[in-house]
């Protein structure tokens, strides 16, 4: 159908040309419309209309309606088209979504669910759920993520599980970072919160009670399958996901241990709860200490610890404790210090109850005893032994020394048993002052790749390495072999034979001897 306009431009083009075809092409509609439309004004009737044809599935859209409102929407296309097939449609199925798409399209503009914006009291809503987290170790961590509705202060807090007591040191760890409980604590229904529904209402775990009676505070669960119930924290959840999780989309790197995914949640929560919310231009952390934590309820300085296992006491000279005939080794800064420890079907989580709240300290694979099991990370650096000694310069002429960067050749003297070690040391310090460190620095490696400790070795190397550059006297080569003073060897070409004529008494020298050896 045209609208106004497109008929009287029609009615335009024909008055122009007079003819239906060129109108036609002018307006870009069939000639046969340009000649309706100019009979309907010749005749003074209104613009025809087009027809409505009617559809193959218009003697089934009485059943085609309650299927649709029987799945609440949810039925597919070829399902309907399979069931309109066995009561005699000859139709496509194309024709059978368009239909159904439309009827889709119809329930849900009547059944759409309506949001009202909520404003929130300060100090009375806290919502929390969970994220699937990175892999840390070959092992899938959870990410707990907590929303404050007022201030919209979140906070990410990394676990290893989602067991009751990761749950309750993480709660424990939220309500001392907000510094305060709020009133009613919403999440999912997780077998931790909610065991069954009765007739629609929750049955929550005892745990989860006792929890709630200690902190003072009511834990609520939202309805089943309706996160938007509570789509703060899930907006939240999203969100950090996106930004700790490493994925393509981000170019994280994978984190090489759980200090580091710690360390990553702690930089998130002060980077977000920093910045302007877009919903209520404000600073969190800033809505937060202001308005929201005076109305908060205190928290108790005793957490909940019914959960967390059994008392140990670490020894205060090794960072290692017993459970179950076995031991377990817990970060050297906690000797002295109790923690709890309790196991699981094939791990044990140690907990250490301080300040900031319960925080979960290791975890090991169970071990048999007389195996212990010790992670690395929790001992301190151990000392040099007797194969790693490390070298220190005590006094200033070891300084020195050192300082021509000898250390290779003193260890290799050290352990060749050179003598007169020391004073070895101070003639190639002040040999470095006359011919430059850099010289003698090279001398001394020579020296320690070879096994030559003398001082001479060194002199020698040092020449050598650098030509004559580095003598102080002038000399002078004589080529000519009179002017030698060195002895010849003439004299010794008889030696072992007898003499054919007599001695005489003239005293001969060596180089007589040696004319007259020519001469015979």
């Amino acid at each position: 159908m045209k609208s106004p306009g497109e008929f009287m431009e029609i009615l335009a083009a024909y008055d122009l040309t007079r003819s239906y075809r060129d109108a036609a092409k002018i307006c870009g509609v069939s000639h046969n419309t340009v000649r309706s439309y100019v009979k309907a004004r010749q005749e003074g009737a209104q613009a025809p209309v087009a027809r409505q044809r009617g559809r193959m599935t218009d003697p089934f859209l009485p059943q085609m309606i309650s299927w649709v409102e029987q799945s609440r929407g949810k039925i597919r296309g070829d399902v309907v088209h399979e069931k309109l097939l066995a009561l005699g449609f000859t139709g496509c199925e194309r024709t059978t979504r368009t239909t159904l798409a439309e009827l889709k399209a119809k329930y849900r503009a009547r059944n759409v669910r309506v949001h009202r914006p909520w404003t929130p009291e300060p100090g009375l809503w806290l919502q929390f759920d969970y994220g699937d987290g990175p892999v840390v170790d070959g092992v899938k961590t959870v990410l707990f993520v907590a929303w404050l509705a007022f201030s919209r202060f979140r906070i990410v807090i990394a676990l290893r599980d989602k067991t009751m007591p990761s749950v309750f040191a993480a709660l424990d760890r939220t309500f001392r970072l907000i510094g305060g409980i709020p009133t009613y604590i919403l999440t999912d229904n997780e077998k931790t919160v909610t065991i069954e529904h009765a007739a629609g209402i929750p049955v929550r775990n005892a745990q989860i009670v006792a929890f709630s009676r200690h902190y003072s505070t009511s834990m609520q669960t939202c309805i089943p399958a309706d996160p938007a119930s509570k789509g703060g924290v899930e907006n939240a959840v999203k969100i950090a996901k996106a930004d700790l999780v490493p994925k393509e989309t981000n170019l994280l790197p994978e984190y090489r241990s759980f200090a580091e995914l710690e360390a990553a949640c702690e930089a998130f929560m002060e980077e977000v709860n920093s910045r302007v919310h877009r919903a209520t231009l404000e600073i969190p952390k800033d809505m937060l200490r202001v308005l929201e934590r005076p109305r908060l309820h205190p928290v108790p300085e005793t957490p909940v610890t019914a959960s967390f296992g059994h008392t140990r006491q670490v020894p205060p000279n090794t960072p290692m404790i017993t459970f179950e005939q076995s031991r377990y080794s817990v970060p050297h800064t906690l000797m002295g210090e109790m923690v709890w420890v309790r196991g699981t079907e094939t791990e044990v989580v140690i907990v250490h109850v301080g300040d900031a709240g319960p925080v979960e300290v290791a975890r090991h694979k169970d071990t048999l005893p007389g195996t212990p099991a010790i992670i690395d990370a929790h001992f301190p650096p151990a000392p040099s032994g007797a194969l790693e000694r490390v070298i220190r310069p005590t006094n200033k002429a070891e300084e020195e020394f050192l300082a021509l960067g000898a250390a290779l050749w003193l260890k290799e003297a050290a352990d060749a048993g050179t003598q007169k070690i020391r004073h070895k040391m101070e003639r190639a310090v002040t040999l470095a002052k006359v011919l430059g460190t850099d010289e003698v620095d090279k001398g001394l490696g020579s020296a320690a790749a070879h096994h030559r400790f003398t001082h001479e070795d060194l002199c020698s190397i040092v020449n050598t390495a650098g030509g004559t550059g580095h003598t102080t006297r002038a000399t002078r080569t004589v080529t000519d072999q009179g002017q030698w003073l060195s002895q010849g060897t003439g004299s010794w070409a008889n030696f072992g034979t007898t003499p054919t004529t007599a001695p005489t008494t003239d005293p001969v020298v060596d180089g007589d001897f040696e004319g007259a050896l020519d001469e015979r």
